[in-house]
C-alpha cells in the first residue's frame, strides 16, 4: 500500500506519449497547443476607428474649429479614404480604417449633425482619441501563443485573426471504459431487487469527454475467463483502459489476478485514503490501466483526484492549478488515512474560499455528491481538522 504523494509520483513517472495531430480550429476548444503562433501582420493591421462618429485633424480643433463640414462616409470594410479639406471631417464607423489625413475621432454622442456639418457639443477633445493604432497590440512576426497552452475561446479568436484554420495539438489516448459486476444492469431497464443500474461508467465517460477524450465502453460479468478474454483484447487495442469494480478482496474480484496473468505490470494496488483505497494502477505495453473501486464515490474521487493529473503529466502541462479553501466546520476522522470529503464551496465578503463539509453515508452514497461542488483533501496524521484550517480541494462542478 502506498500513500497519496507516492501515487502522484508514480503517475508522474508513468505517463503516455501520444504525439501530436493537426485539427480544424473549430474542434480546438480545451485541447493543448503543441506549436507556437506568430502574427502574420500587425495587430491591428491598420489604424482602426473604435467609435462611430467623425474623423478630424486634431490641429483643426486646437485652432478653434467647432463646426466640421462632412466630406463623405467611411464604412467598415471600405478601402481607406482621405480627408482632403481643412476644417472638414469624414463620418466613420467602428472598425473602419482611419481616413488618411485625419488623426482623431469624435463620437456621434458629442455631436449634432445638421445641413452637412458636424457641430461639436462638448468642450474637450483629446488628440488621437478613439483610434486603435496599427501594431499597438502586437507587431508582425510576434509570438502570440506558446506551446502547451490550454486552448480557450480567447485563443480560438486569436488564431482566427492570424489565419490559423488548422492547428497542431497534443494527440489524446484512445480509451475503453469498462464496468464489472453481475449486479449491474443497463440504465434503461428496471432493476430487480438485487440489481442496480450502471452509473460509474457514465460519470467516467463524462469526465473523459470534458477532457476531449473519445472512448468506447463495455460491461464484463463476474466470470474470470470471460474477463480475461475481453480484457486481453482491449489491452492490445487501446492506449487507456479504465475499469470500475472488481479490484478489492471479494471472491469475485478477479481483476488483479487476471491482469497479472495477462502480463500487466502492477505499479500499485491500494492507497492509504478513504474513499478509494483499493485503486489499482498499472501498464501493459503501451496501455495504461486505471482499475477503480466499484463503489461510486470511490471511483469518483480517484477519477477526479488522479486521472486528471495523470493526463496533464502525459500532455506536458498542469491541467489545473492548486486551489485551497478554509474549512467551514470542524471535521473529525479517526483512521490514519488521507480523507477525501465532499464539500460545498462558497466565498465570503473578504474574498476567502470556504469549504462546507457535506458528509454522506459512505462510498456508496452517490446521491450525496449532488449536494457538493468539490472534494477536499484532508491529510493523514491528525484526527481533528479545525474550522478555518486551509486544505487543497478539487472542483468537479
Amino acid at each position: 500500500m502506498i500513500n497519496v504523494e507516492e501515487a502522484i509520483e508514480i503517475f508522474r513517472n508513468n505517463t503516455g506519449d501520444y504525439g501530436t495531430e493537426s485539427i480544424p480550429l473549430s474542434q480546438a476548444m480545451g485541447r493543448i497547443l503543441k506549436e507556437e503562433w506568430f502574427t502574420d501582420r500587425d495587430l491591428p493591421p491598420y489604424h482602426r476607428v473604435t467609435m462611430d462618429g467623425i474623423a478630424i485633424r486634431f490641429k483643426d480643433f486646437a485652432s478653434g474649429t467647432r463646426n466640421f463640414k462632412i466630406e463623405a462616409i467611411a464604412a467598415a470594410g471600405d478601402p481607406q479614404k482621405e480627408l482632403k479639406e481643412a476644417h472638414a471631417c469624414l463620418e466613420v464607423m467602428t472598425g473602419s480604417i482611419l481616413p488618411k489625413g485625419s488623426d482623431t475621432v469624435i463620437r456621434y454622442e458629442d455631436l449634432e449633425l445638421t445641413d452637412g456639418y458636424a457641430n461639436l457639443i462638448v468642450d474637450t477633445v483629446n488628440n488621437q482619441q478613439n483610434v486603435h493604432f496599427k501594431g499597438s497590440d502586437r507587431k508582425n512576426g510576434e509570438c502570440v501563443a506558446k506551446k502547451n497552452t490550454i486552448i480557450s475561446s480567447a485563443e480560438i479568436g486569436l488564431a482566427a485573426s492570424i489565419g490559423k484554420a488548422e492547428i497542431v495539438v497534443a494527440k489524446l489516448p484512445t480509451a475503453m471504459v469498462i464496468s464489472t459486476g453481475n449486479e449491474l444492469v443497463p440504465i434503461n431497464t428496471t432493476p430487480l431487487k438485487h440489481q442496480i443500474r450502471r452509473s460509474n461508467v457514465y460519470r467516467i465517460i463524462t469526465v473523459l469527454h470534458s477532457l476531449n477524450i473519445k472512448c468506447d465502453q463495455d460491461h464484463l460479468i463476474d466470470e474470470e475467463e470471460a474477463i480475461k478474454e475481453k480484457l486481453g483484447q482491449y489491452l492490445k487495442e487501446y492506449d487507456l483502459v479504465i475499469l470500475s469494480g472488481g479490484v478489492s478482496k471479494g471472491k469475485f474480484d478477479f481483476l488483479p489476478k487476471v491482469l497479472a496473468e495477462l502480463g500487466a505490470e502492477k505499479l500499485f494496488h491500494k492507497i492509504t485514503q478513504r474513499p478509494g483505497k483499493p485503486f489499482w494502477f498499472g501498464t501493459y505495453k503501451q496501455c495504461k490501466i486505471f482499475a477503480f473501486p466499484g463503489n461510486p464515490v470511490s471511483s469518483f474521487v480517484c477519477m477526479h483526484r488522479y486521472f486528471v493529473d495523470w493526463l496533464g503529466f502525459s500532455m506536458g502541462i498542469n491541467l489545473r492549478k492548486p486551489m485551497y479553501a478554509k474549512l467551514g466546520n470542524e471535521v473529525n476522522f479517526k483512521p490514519d488515512l488521507t480523507y477525501f470529503l465532499e464539500v460545498k464551496i462558497s466565498y465570503n465578503d473578504e474574498g476567502q474560499v470556504i469549504a462546507h463539509p457535506q458528509k454522506g453515508n459512505g462510498s456508496g452514497d452517490l446521491a450525496n455528491l449532488v449536494e457538493a461542488d468539490a472534494i477536499i483533501e484532508l491529510p493523514r496524521g491528525k484526527n481533528t481538522f479545525e474550522k478555518g484550517e486551509i486544505y487543497p480541494f478539487y472542483f468537479y462542478r
